[in-house]
């Protein structure tokens, strides 16, 4: 039984800005005493970002929604997972990770509705914004991209550590041209750090002024913003989460171990597949593969030579993290043209050695 509506948070960004990152980053500075449940969309088919989360802590259940956004169906999605969701964990709060290609006042409109009046606290929206991306025309002129940004009670500027000062200057003018004051988050951190400085404390002002603040009243009216606009900005955020549950839906495997789905939405064309504990991939060539792809994104949980790696790929950019446990192997692709799937597959299994079970 809910005694009182969940204070709930929606974090929105284009694909591969590092929501999952920014999440785990929360997870990890919670409140020992709280149980935290958070909602992850996925454009592809399979479900990784909640195996990248990792650990197996108390404290955290997290959901998958994959296969597209939790707007669509007239938030059918979003009232059966948040449902479910919060049936099942009892949360202090509740976070919501929309899909990078979804849109975030579509979800707002669902969470508003009377249906969820008595069990969520709407509270703010946190938009992360890759600080060199703003005077791309692949993002400024995106629908999704502009929407996330409008809606945004706080933005968060990450990889700034990669920005130079005129693309810092240029997301400054993007936010002035839209005639948004909407406060643009300041952390200081050491070159190359794994974690933020001073964490605690930036967590703290985090949480006082945008995780227990109502500030979602009127955001979906249309009205100048009169918050004070900061423009100083923060690497990608780093941490270990404290996960209790991260599972997606059941998929039927085919006789030789592998499943495959794809997508396509708003030509964005994404292909997912899971290949069972059997199947081992060499790390070496694994790592040189996704370093010659250049998708929009590529992620992946593999079960390698090496130990469990969680990868990360998006322009070009590659991070690969050691995760402590995974039941199988994924990998994502997401594109701007159709994908080749099998000979994608057929690369896949070059990489890797079927073991006896």
């Amino acid at each position: 039984m809910i005694l009182k509506p969940i204070p709930t948070t929606i974090i929105t960004g284009f694909l591969g800005v590092g929501k999952t990152t920014f999440i785990k980053y929360l997870l990890e500075h919670k409140p020992e005493n709280e149980v935290w449940a958070v909602l992850v969309n996925e454009f592809g088919e399979i479900g990784i970002d909640a195996s990248l989360m990792d650990n197996q802590e108390s404290g955290v259940q997290i959901k998958e929604v994959a296969g597209g956004c939790l707007c669509c169906a007239a938030g059918v999605p979003t009232q059966v997972a948040v449902t479910q969701l919060i049936a099942k964990a009892k949360p202090d709060r509740l976070l919501i990770e929309p899909t990078g290609l979804g849109h975030p006042k579509a979800i707002v409109e669902v969470l508003r509705q009377p249906h969820f009046e008595q069990v969520i606290a709407l509270q703010s929206t946190l938009c992360l914004v890759d600080a060199r991306k703003s005077n791309d025309e692949r993002y400024r002129d995106h629908e999704t991209f502009n929407q996330q940004i409008e809606i945004a009670d706080l933005i968060i500027a990450s990889k700034s550590d990669l920005a130079n000062d005129d693309q810092r200057e240029q997301l400054a003018q993007f936010l002035r041209e839209k005639t948004l004051t909407t406060p643009v988050w300041p952390v200081t951190l050491l070159a190359g750090a794994d974690s933020f400085i001073d964490t605690r404390e930036l967590y703290d002002e985090l949480t006082a002024q945008f995780l227990n603040v109502k500030t979602m009243a009127g955001r979906l009216a249309s009205k100048p913003r009169t918050a004070s606009s900061r423009l100083a900005m923060p690497q990608e955020m780093m941490g270990n989460a404290s996960i209790f549950e991260a599972r997606s839906e059941p998929v039927t495997m085919g006789a030789n171990g592998i499943y495959h789905s794809g997508n396509q939405h708003d030509n964005v064309y994404s292909c997912g597949w899971i290949f069972d504990c059997s199947y081992e991939f060499d790390f070496e060539l694994v790592f040189h593969w996704v370093k010659s792809q250049s998708y929009l994104r590529l992620k992946a949980v593999l079960i390698c030579d090496e130990g469990i790696a969680g990868i990360n790929c998006v322009d070009g950019e590659l991070s690969v993290a050691e995760l402590e446990d995974s039941m199988d192997s994924r990998l994502e692709i997401i594109a701007a043209t159709p994908i080749e799937i099998e000979a994608i597959e057929s690369q896949l299994l070059a990489l890797s050695k079927r073991l006896s079970i």
